[in-house]
């Protein structure tokens, strides 16, 4: 029987009647485990950190982007095991605070590595987090190029915006507190780089040849 069932799939498989729960290529499914097993890093990380905060706005950011995470991860996890549409689709992330950038640089003492654990603060904990989710948008959009099963790669997909609010706000959060220091460049220099390239004409725009041109 088991033998029967073995010879069924091989031949779906290659008929391209596979069953959803295996519409998956192995480069996907090592991906997926690699994307999960981050997923899980990640969520570890909010709950081992959230009691060492002591910014109250920096809790409450990491509470929002806690819960967020926790489904975004049911989601990716119930899509790979079905191969189907999972009950929640992928939520969108909205940050809280505005996106206002403090320019320039200030003077802050030299960072070092720590020497006990009780040296744990809010920077420390926000850039561990801002790390995170860099980490992550890069390997949901590498992994999403290699996925073949078309829900999966769209909650892949759909996610990597998610990753991209979660840690633009936190970089938001450690500019405020001069954490995250933003330099800019000289003005002259900013502007011969912002100017350095031009639009490129539309396909429709382009001139075409002429057909009664003639070699000389």
């Amino acid at each position: 029987m088991e033998n029967q069932q073995q010879g069924q799939m091989h031949q779906n498989m290659h008929t391209g009647t596979v069953p959803p729960q295996m519409n998956h290529g192995g480069h996907e499914v090592f991906d997926l485990n690699e994307v999960l097993s981050a997923g899980v890093g990640t969520i570890n990380q909010y709950v081992l950190l959230k009691e060492h905060v002591q910014d109250p706005e920096l809790r409450d950011m990491m509470n929002r982007q806690h819960a967020f995470l926790v489904q975004e991860y049911n989601t990716t996890v119930e899509c790979f095991k079905t191969g189907q549409n999972p009950q929640v689709p992928t939520q969108t992330y909205n940050m809280t605070q505005n996106n206002d950038f403090i320019y320039g640089l200030t003077p802050t003492q030299p960072k070092k590595p720590f020497q006990s654990a009780s040296e744990i603060n809010d920077e420390y904990i926000s850039g561990c987090l801002l790390s995170a989710h860099k980490s992550g948008a890069s390997l949901k959009t590498m992994s999403a190029l290699e996925v073949t099963n078309p829900v999966v790669r769209r909650v892949l997909a759909d996610s990597v915006p998610n990753c991209i609010e979660m840690a633009y706000e936190l970089s938001i959060y450690q500019n405020k507190h001069h954490y995250y220091q933003v330099p800019q460049l000289a003005a002259q220099d900013m502007q011969a780089l912002t100017n350095a390239y031009a639009p490129a004409s539309t396909p429709g725009q382009m001139q075409m040849p002429m057909n009664n041109q003639m070699k000389h």
